[in-house]
This record gives C-alpha cells, sequence and structure tokens, in this order.
C-alpha cells in the first residue's frame, strides 16, 4: 500500500519522545532539526552521559556523535513532527497516541484535513520542498504556523541553484527582503533568508 506524509501536532516538546515511539514502530520520519557542535562543559557531560549507555539502554535520540564529535539536535518547531506511512500504518499511530492519552501521557495528535473527516495527507511536493527549506536553508528561517493561505498566494517559483535547487514556493517580501516561502498546507509555513532574483524562475503552469 503506498505510504503518504501526515503531520502530528506535538504538546509540551515531546517531539523526540514522539520521534521514539514511531522510530520503534519502524515507521520513517522528519523531525526538522538545527545539529549544534558540542563544546566545552557541555561537550564533557553529554559524552560521559553517552559512554554510559550500554545496548540494554536508550539512545538519547537529542545526540549524535560522528566519530570525536557530538551534536545536539534541537528541533526548528518545537511543536511538529512528520510521519510517512501507509494505512495501516496512520491508524497504528493514531491508536499509539489514544493509548498514551488513556494513561495520562498527551502527547499529540494528527492533523486532520478541513473538513475533520480524514487525516491530512501532505503532497510529497510539498513535502520535498519543506525539507530541502529546513535542511539546507540556513540561518534567518521564519516559521509561521497562523493565516497560512496568505502565504500561497503571488508569484509561485522554482529554485533552479545553490542548495535550494528543486524547492517551490512563493515569493514574499518580509521585512523588505525577498524569500522563498514553502507552505505545508493546513499546517506550517516556513520562509527563507534572502534570496537572489537570479536563482528563481516563475513557475508559469
Amino acid at each position: 500500500m503506498d505510504k503518504k506524509w501526515y503531520a502530528i501536532k506535538v504538546f509540551f516538546n515531546k517531539v523526540f519522545k514522539i520521534e521514539d515511539i514511531l522510530s520503534d514502530m519502524e515507521l520513517e520520519t522528519y523531525l526538522p532539526v538545527q545539529r549544534v557542535n558540542l563544546k566545552g562543559q557541555e561537550f564533557l557531560k553529554v559524552s560521559r552521559m553517552l559512554s554510559m549507555m550500554d545496548e540494554n539502554h536508550r539512545k538519547d535520540s537529542r545526540y549524535v556523535q560522528e566519530g570525536p564529535v557530538i551534536y545536539e539536535r534541537k528541533p526548528l518547531v518545537t511543536s511538529l513532527i512528520f510521519v510517512r506511512a501507509d494505512d495501516a500504518g496512520i491508524h497504528a499511530v493514531d491508536a499509539r497516541l489514544k493509548e498514551e492519552l488513556q494513561m495520562g501521557r498527551m502527547l499529540g495528535f494528527i492533523y486532520k484535513s478541513a473538513d475533520f473527516k480524514k487525516w491530512a495527507v501532505i503532497p510529497d511536493s510539498q513535502m520535498d520542498s519543506f525539507r530541502l527549506l529546513t535542511q539546507h536553508g540556513g540561518n534567518g528561517l521564519s516559521f509561521f504556523t497562523n493565516d497560512l493561505v496568505q502565504f500561497m498566494q503571488g508569484d509561485k517559483v522554482r529554485v533552479i541553484e545553490g542548495p535550494l535547487k528543486g524547492a517551490e514556493g512563493y515569493i514574499k517580501r518580509i521585512k523588505k527582503d525577498r524569500r522563498l516561502l514553502v507552505c505545508v498546507e493546513g499546517v506550517i509555513a516556513v520562509a527563507s533568508s534572502y534570496i537572489p532574483e537570479r536563482m528563481l524562475e516563475k513557475i508559469t503552469s
């Protein structure tokens, strides 16, 4: 069965808890994060903690160790994670979130469609552009969760060069800068830092 992307609204900054649950369910996830290279006392503290973990303890998913370097994964949006699943998989996710709620742990819920009759499917094209921007957009990203309709108006463009090549979105002027704005419909919008006009082509179809 085809797998589709869905968004989960997360409560109380529990994105890593939900990421661990979805990982245990062997589901693909996407959590937009910034990786911060730890140094000094923070590096020593985390290094000691990681060294004391063995195969009987779950690794702390907030941290990634690559050789001698340790990175902290800091969520760009603390209230959002994405999951890719087929129909059976997304039903299982919903059941697990409801089970956690019954046990007094309010973790989150799956976004519904505009009519609230089914879970909202995120088109692959929107997800691909969102991932490009949040993975390679660098510093200066801005996120918006309200009045998303306004962000899907204006000239639609495609990035034709640079690290964001292939991303599609809308051109908006924010604080006088030309910025590429990518919208995951009904969920969130993200704006890049300044992007030169020469790197864009207008989508006419």
